[in-house]
């Protein structure tokens, strides 16, 4: 055990030497810290004692706990795929246990959380989310795998400048990689400030990716396949509308499991990329195969008024590659004005004449 430690805290010194990760936050310290946690100690402790700048390492092995992180700054960083957090066998010490999340980055209504990243491991098995960030500024997640998580592999809310890189989100209840403005309450879409999701593979969940009343973020060449849909974009009656975002060089291939009708959506069943009540959104440069099915949503890419009835206005489809979607490459169920397709590589669409 001991030899084990000493190993682990050259290696966090040494990374730290050569400067991975953002530099300390004004205030912080002039040496971060690298706190080593091995299999067996307390992921929780070793975070709440970790101030701004520092480094929690966690070596290879299995961790039963939730994590709640406060503190700005800091990185939260495991092995790889091999460190894996699961839910704990003891009762609930905070509230991301409480609610069923295996990590969870949170902020005050008043203050967000900045800084904060999560990376290089596995969170599996947790009754919500594997990764939940809540009021956070600049939070990155990367190279996280979640698996099996009840309703969402990776999650936030109410945060902006945040950044989602080649994560993998497979086999989650609900979506892979769920972005909203709030999920407690009705509200225009937010302004994420540029929040950044690429380089991810999204793989057999409900939905891929679903964007939730957002505005202004990109998601670029992520990989999606074997889920119900692709990429969701949600907007309904709120001001403003969810838009203004880029959905640019994704892969997107037979997204055709079959998932039943729910309270607010629709039965899902291949459908690549669905924008319901959105404006002002590019869809370019994307590949889109192989998604099947006889949802009203299915076909490669698919405009549909949302569920209260708001339509899509002034999206902009684009230099697409779209081969064998049914019932259609490109679909326009909605009667939105100002919608445009040109330039797309495709056979079929409805209405006709979109190709």
């Amino acid at each position: 055990m001991m030899k084990a430690r000493i190993a682990y805290l050259v290696c966090a010194a040494a990374l730290l030497a050569v400067g991975l990760g953002a530099a300390p936050p004004a205030g912080a310290g002039a040496f971060p810290r690298a706190h080593v946690v091995l299999p067996g100690e307390s992921i929780q402790r070793a975070v709440d004692a970790a101030g701004p700048g520092d480094t929690v390492f966690l070596a290879p092995g299995t961790y039963h706990e939730s994590v709640k992180v406060t503190t700005p700054g800091i990185t939260l960083r495991g092995s790889g795929e091999s460190t894996v957090i699961e839910p704990g066998t003891t009762k609930a010490a905070n509230s991301c246990a409480e609610g069923g999340n295996g990590i969870c980055v949170v902020g005050t209504k008043d203050h967000d959380v900045k800084g904060v990243t999560v990376a290089s491991l596995t969170v599996t098995g947790f009754a919500r989310t594997g990764v939940f960030g809540m009021a956070t500024d600049g939070l990155t997640v990367r190279n996280v795998t979640a698996v099996k998580n009840g309703v969402w592999g990776i999650a936030a809310e109410r945060s902006v400048r945040s950044v989602f890189r080649m994560n993998t989100a497979r086999d989650n209840g609900d979506a892979g990689l769920f972005l909203a403005n709030t999920i407690k309450e009705e509200a225009g879409a937010a302004d994420t400030e540029g929040t950044l999701v690429e380089h991810n593979r999204l793989e057999d969940n409900r939905i891929g990716i679903t964007v939730r009343r957002l505005r202004n973020l990109t998601v670029a060449e992520n990989h999606l396949t074997g889920n119900c849909a692709g990429v969701f974009v949600v907007g309904d009656e709120n001001k403003p509308k969810a838009g203004a975002m880029t959905l640019r060089g994704n892969h997107i291939a037979r997204n055709n499991k079959s998932c039943p009708k729910t309270a607010r959506l629709d039965a899902l069943q291949g459908s690549g990329i669905v924008l319901t009540g959105a404006e002002d959104t590019l869809v370019t440069h994307n590949r889109i195969t192989g998604n099947v099915g006889t949802s009203p949503m299915s076909g490669g890419i698919v405009l549909f008024k949302s569920f209260v009835g708001t339509t899509s206005e002034r999206n902009r489809i684009t230099g697409n590659v779209l081969e064998g979607n049914a019932p259609a490459d490109l679909v326009n169920a909605d009667t939105g004005t100002g919608n445009t397709f040109d330039g797309n590589h495709c056979r079929a669409s409805r209405p006709a004449g979109m190709c």
